[in-house]
């Protein structure tokens, strides 16, 4: 019996994406300066990378329960198996 892992490669895949967006993002907020009360443009760059970490959040969670169950169908296959 061969058995694919095509969802746990999606799930990691999803996992380093997400990962991958929270890490730029917060390295964006990390080299810009600080809003002031006159400076609109900044506090809009820092609020659009806060969505983006919150995106890459998600996209990890999602790939992290996708590892999951890629293991709990695999843990049913090796007992179904044995």
């Amino acid at each position: 019996m061969e058995i694919t892992n095509s969802l746990l490669s999606a799930g990691l895949s999803a996992y380093q994406s997400g990962q991958q967006r929270v890490e730029q993002a917060g390295s964006a907020i990390a080299a810009g300066s600080l809003p002031s009360a006159d400076n609109s443009q900044a506090l809009a760059e820092i609020t659009e990378q806060l969505i983006q970490m919150k995106i890459g959040e998600h996209s990890a969670n999602l790939g992290a329960r996708m590892i999951q169950s890629a293991d709990e169908v695999l843990g049913t296959l090796i007992d179904t198996q044995a």
